[in-house]
């Protein structure tokens, strides 16, 4: 498995100015290494013509690929991994159909849904959210805060639980410093960057705060 720099992760969304690829392509430019490309409403050609695209231009700027949800195209075009949310494939399923050389991670909004996750097969990470209301996902789990982070990571302590934790979910730049002091290893942002005013050079700035 290629090495997972998970610290700064984009998903992919559109607004009137962005497609998909429009947003991975400005997330690259401004330096993230991480691209997931999320597109829950497209139909299986529109996702596999678009995953292709993203997928190498993610290997021209040497990025981490990672499908959200599609285990099987995945494997098809050898992205780098996919993202599973709580009703996704099972991860251990996931595991078994795309063995260890691919990056499986696992969506959580509690330590609860962790110790769920250890029973079976964990993710090699785990996106930790939301960390406010956000309109780039729908159905929504609670909101968790500073005050759900520093309660997760502190239970991960405690207990030995040793994966890396990503926060997501509405967060932007003037949230990263304080999610960052609760001890989560990485943050994935979307929207917040999408609709800067220059998202090129809010990724550069970000960027800056995480490294």
């Amino acid at each position: 498995m290629k090495p997972i720099n998970y610290q700064l992760q984009f998903i992919t969304h559109y607004n009137s100015k962005y497609s998909y690829i429009d947003s991975a392509k400005l997330a690259l430019e401004g330096g993230c290494r991480w691209i997931q490309l999320r597109m829950k409403e497209a139909d299986d050609a529109l996702l596999e013509t678009t995953a292709v695209i993203v997928q190498q231009m993610c290997k021209a700027y040497g990025a981490t690929f990672i499908i959200d949800d599609n285990v099987l195209l995945t494997k098809k075009i050898q992205a780098d991994g996919v993202h599973l949310g709580k009703n996704d494939m099972p991860i251990a399923e996931a595991r078994k159909i795309l063995g260890d050389s691919y990056i499986i991670g696992g969506t959580v909004n509690s330590y609860d849904d962790i110790t769920r996750m250890a029973k079976t097969t964990l993710p090699d990470y785990l996106g930790c959210g939301p960390f406010r209301f956000t309109t780039t996902k729908q159905h929504l789990s609670p909101i968790l805060g500073l005050e759900g982070y520093k309660n997760i990571v502190r239970q991960m302590q405690e207990n030995s639980v040793r994966i890396p934790i990503v926060a997501i979910g509405g967060i932007t730049k003037e949230d990263i410093a304080p999610i960052m002091a609760c001890n989560v290893n990485g943050i994935a942002l979307s929207g917040s960057v999408l609709n800067a005013i220059n998202p090129v050079k809010e990724m550069e700035e970000i960027k800056k705060m995480i490294f």
